[in-house]
């Protein structure tokens, strides 16, 4: 018997400080295996399977991703029913912000246009612990200013191969950043939060294995004084060997948006 399939894009954000990333792994708890717990569990014996925008790494967390639900022979009736039965039942750090049905045509992989991530971070002073989840202390002070020349050098098509993780001869290095900068971060706010933070901001089309770790950790290097601007340009250039040796901490990187539009 031919089983018909119905196509869902549904975005969810959630807090990844408790979980080992987006993709299942063996005795470990990560998103896609909470999401699609309960989704078994809600959709009782409907057979179903999910499919992410991307993928995010420990303590990754997301203000809004997205995954493909494919449902067989049973469609949705009532989304709104749907979304508040579903965020009834996941845990507490993940919620479902929305649901859309799309066709077989979708392809949640090659159709997300630009994604927008967020690196949080504040300088020179010790951090109430509660910021830890989503916000990274540099005890050290930090020249921001020349941080922020640094981070537009990122800006246009270059070789990343410098900021890919265990590169090899094989990949495919040249990428577009559309925008790169640091701001003063007004986007994420708590009582327990320092004086002065700022969001290290990055959009394109996708990134590479800890691409934008490997570059805020070169920000980062450049506003310790370890680096300097050159060094930047020249880890850009097409014949640059030069293998990025510090990646910034997990916790303070979120995926703020994807765009399909």
């Amino acid at each position: 018997m031919f089983d018909k399939r119905y196509y869902y894009l549904i975005k969810i954000q959630y807090l990844g400080y408790r979980f080992h990333g987006w993709q299942k792994q063996p005795d470990v708890k990560t998103v896609h295996l909470m999401i699609d717990r309960t989704l078994k569990y809600i959709l009782q014996d409907i057979r179903f399977k999910t499919l992410g925008a991307g993928r995010t790494d420990a303590m990754v967390s997301a203000n809004e991703a997205a995954l493909e639900l494919f449902i067989y022979n049973e469609p949705i009736q009532d989304f709104e029913e749907f979304l508040g039965l579903f965020n009834h039942n996941l845990p507490q750090d993940i919620r479902a912000l929305s649901i859309e049905e799309v066709d077989k045509t979708f392809n949640i992989i090659q159709d997300s246009k630009l994604k927008e991530y967020h690196y949080v971070f504040s300088e020179g002073q010790k951090n109430h612990p509660f910021c830890a989840p989503i916000l990274t202390t540099i005890l050290e002070p930090l020249d921001v200013d020349l941080m922020k020349q640094g981070a537009k050098l990122f800006e246009g098509t270059h070789n990343f191969k410098t900021y890919c993780y265990r590169a090899t001869d094989k990949g495919e290095y040249i990428r577009t950043i559309e925008s790169s900068e640091i701001v003063n971060n007004d986007i994420y706010t708590a009582n327990f939060f320092p004086e002065k933070s700022y969001v290290f901001k990055v959009v394109g089309k996708g990134f590479m294995r800890n691409q934008i770790r490997l570059m805020f950790g070169c920000l980062i290097k450049l506003g310790r004084g370890e680096v300097t601007l050159e060094y930047i340009e020249n880890t850009l250039k097409h014949e640059s060997t030069e293998v990025m040796d510090y990646i910034a901490p997990a916790s303070g990187l979120i995926l703020h948006a994807v765009d399909f539009e």
